[in-house]
């Protein structure tokens, strides 16, 4: 987190971060070219910040006991390429190169399964609290690592390819601020 560039290396994993690899992810269909950012929230238990119950989430390691609200999540797979937390350290589950399972039943502009197609980002937070500057500036260094390797055509919430079903990340994200330079 010290501002500096940030990049992707010849496996797809960024440079300088931490890394827990998921069990939860496979192949890119072959020719499939990521062109999509998908933002999401996350927060285990819900509303509750900090701990490693997330990164257990994502290597089906989840003590299902711990809580009432994990009994819902028994034998759920899933993954994202990156979180970033609150204060602002970034984690990386997934290679870019392969298919995390983060968005799930999916669309965008017509295009069907969009973790076929795209880079997944878990914000820690929720849809009732603002995110932490800091993880902004985060987001920005690392769209920017992810622009700088593949071509994205648009950076999109998880509420805008799976509507209705999904939420995040949020009526508090400041979309505005992707906008903005820093994200082109």
């Amino acid at each position: 987190m010290s501002g500096s560039p940030l990049s992707i290396d010849l496996d797809g994993w960024l440079d300088g971060v931490t890394r827990v690899v998921s069990p939860n992810f496979d192949s890119r269909p072959q020719g499939t070219s990521v062109s999509l950012i998908v933002i999401h929230n996350i927060s285990l238990p819900p509303g509750i910040f900090s701990g490693t119950d997330i990164q257990a989430l994502f290597t089906n390691t989840l003590d299902h006991r711990a809580h009432p609200f994990y009994s819902g999540l028994t034998g759920l797979r899933v993954s994202a390429h990156f979180l970033i937390r609150r204060p602002g350290d970034i984690i990386q589950f997934v290679s870019c190169f392969d298919r995390a399972w983060h968005a799930g039943q999916s669309s965008w502009r017509g295009r069907e399964r969009c973790n076929d197609f795209s880079i997944g980002i878990e914000l820690e937070g929720s849809d009732e609290l603002p995110f932490e500057e800091v993880q902004y500036q985060e987001l920005a260094r690392l769209v920017l690592a992810i622009r700088q390797f593949y071509p994205i055509e648009a950076i999109v919430g998880h509420s805008d390819i799976a509507p209705g079903r999904k939420t995040d990340p949020g009526p508090f994200f400041d979309w505005p601020r992707i906008k903005n330079p820093a994200f082109d």
